[in-house]
């Protein structure tokens, strides 16, 4: 499900992509939000959208609506376009930044043919990029892993008949429940986060139960030959059972809570990490 999109910085700007047609689609509100600095990129690029049509703009019809990820975390239809038609819509914004964004881009692409061609790059580039984000190599290794179990049970609901993204959200909340008490909206907001990547806030013990329930509902999916939606519905709450058990049953033997409202907001994990072992 989540394997082929993937966000990339550009001066501490995400731009959201997503592998399509054996090439990269950028968001283009993004873009013009990274060149710009507008307060409201989708008005100025409804604009702009609006004079290139007027202008005849030769490439206008290959920009395309792919879903990608919005601020409430759904996925919802955005314009896209790709690296060549992107260097042609940069042309018609006013920017001291569109020649560093140039080459940039183009070194995004060139990355993306060597990761085709080496996919060990890939995790390679994540951990580098975790890590200039100030996160722990502890850390990364458990997000590392948590993003391929997370993988393998997105598959695992595809080839079981989970078709849409609703349903996706639905098993994903159900798992949560079971496993924090919360689901994956609550968590959020008990951490203080808004459009954030909620495990990109989460410490070790909370990573590695997210992953105990999400493997839990993989093998349960399997041993069950859950079929559809509701079945796996019902593996779902099973899986994050597992794990929720297991979250239990530490928080009584050390008598502190697995779930933090801690975040990586201002202080970075690596940070707080050495911080805490100064307290202990």
């Amino acid at each position: 499900m989540d394997k082929d999109k993937a966000l990339v910085v550009f001066e501490n700007k995400d731009i959201r992509r997503i592998w399509h047609e054996e090439q990269w689609y950028f968001s283009v509100v993004d873009v013009v939000e990274a060149l710009t600095e507008s307060s409201i990129p989708k008005r100025y690029w409804s604009d702009l959208k609006s004079k290139l049509n007027i202008e005849g703009f030769e490439s206008y019809d290959k920009i395309v609506q792919l879903k990608l990820s919005a601020e409430d975390g759904k996925l919802r239809n955005t314009d896209c376009a790709n690296t060549k038609l992107l260097f042609r819509i940069i042309q018609s914004i006013p920017s001291k930044k569109a020649e560093p964004f140039k080459k940039w881009l183009a070194k995004v692409g060139y990355e993306r043919i060597q990761e085709i061609q080496d996919p060990e790059l890939a995790q390679k580039r994540m951990k580098e990029l975790y890590r200039q984000k100030g996160y722990s190599d502890e850390w990364i290794e458990k997000r590392i892993r948590g993003i391929a179990v997370r993988e393998e049970l997105t598959d695992e609901w595809t080839n079981r008949g989970v078709r849409t993204n609703k349903e996706f959200s639905i098993l994903t909340a159900e798992i949560s429940k079971a496993t924090f008490d919360m689901t994956p909206s609550e968590y959020k907001e008990f951490k203080g986060l808004e459009k954030q990547n909620l495990r990109d806030h989460m410490d070790g013990l909370e990573l590695i139960f997210t992953m105990l329930g999400e493997a839990s509902t993989t093998a349960i999916a399997k041993s069950s030959d859950a079929i559809e939606f509701d079945k796996n519905k019902i593996a779902s709450k099973k899986g994050g059972s597992i794990a929720g058990n297991a979250r239990k049953e530490l928080e009584s033997e050390t008598n502190e809570k697995v779930s933090s409202s801690d975040n990586y907001l201002t202080v970075p994990e690596k940070v707080k990490r050495l911080e805490r072992k100064k307290k202990s």
